[in-house]
């Protein structure tokens, strides 16, 4: 296997019972990659999250993270929900630190990722805040960069947007855009937005109709940060909503 892929799917294949959620899922992912997972409503998209994250076995497939089957207690997988999932007894700061010091990182390793995440993420006022004193923007800003600060093998974000106005979504997704870039994390984002998906993405993975395969597996070739109204954007949002198209 090339050393640049970080995540290998092969044969992912979830049943419950008699119903085939997802049948015979196969992909790759590099190193530091933007993927944007879409489909049907109900298509299931939220199993395979749940398979990616380990928290759910597959009915049959694998998932290898660096060539080896994934394991939480091997890898450092990260998620960000779509609603806050903050510590509220914790300030900006701690939470952002959490993680690492679940790991047992080093006190002054620890400290110098926290404030380096602050900043990035444009926190440092709010460092000794807490979750209760913030909008829901900025906590989610916090969430994300606690989900970045560990480095995790595999970020996986289930629409963190969903409940944001139009003009917050462009701004968070503006702002993880530029966290992804700096940290390169691999990066796995499920949205039912296709203009967020080609917004975002390096690739995207379109899913079909439950029981889900992959109807096809779209690059999309442009600079961030990318222009809603471009021509070809334009035309890479329809060709998508088109594929999705099930009825």
């Amino acid at each position: 296997m090339s050393e640049s892929v970080k995540i290998h799917v092969e044969n992912l294949t979830k049943k419950y019972g008699d119903l085939l959620v997802l049948d015979d899922i196969s992909f790759r992912i590099q190193k530091g990659e933007f993927v944007c997972v879409v489909g049907p409503t109900g298509c299931g998209k939220t199993t395979f999250l749940n398979l990616l994250s380990c928290l759910i076995e597959p009915t049959h497939g694998r998932i290898l993270i660096d060539g080896i089957p994934a394991d939480p207690k091997k890898h450092d997988i990260a998620f960000v929900f779509q609603e806050p999932s903050s510590f509220p007894w914790l300030t900006v700061k701690g939470n952002i630190g959490f993680g690492m010091r679940m790991k047992g990182w080093p006190r002054e390793k620890r400290e110098k990722r926290e404030n380096e995440i602050l900043k990035l993420m444009g926190l440092e006022k709010f460092a000794e805040s807490y979750p209760g004193q913030l909008s829901v923007s900025t906590e989610q800003r916090m969430v994300i960069g606690r989900a970045f600060a560990m480095h995790p093998d595999l970020l996986l974000m289930d629409e963190p947007y969903g409940q944001m106005d139009v003009k917050m979504r462009f701004y968070l997704e503006d702002e993880v855009i530029r966290l992804w870039k700096e940290t390169g994390t691999t990066v796995i984002f499920i949205t039912h937005n296709i203009e967020e998906a080609i917004y975002l993405a390096q690739k995207v993975l379109i899913l079909t109709n439950k029981p889900a395969k992959i109807k096809e597996q779209l690059s999309i070739d442009l600079p961030h940060p990318r222009n809603v109204s471009d021509a070809e954007f334009i035309r890479m949002r329809k060709y998508v909503t088109e594929q999705i198209k099930w009825w």
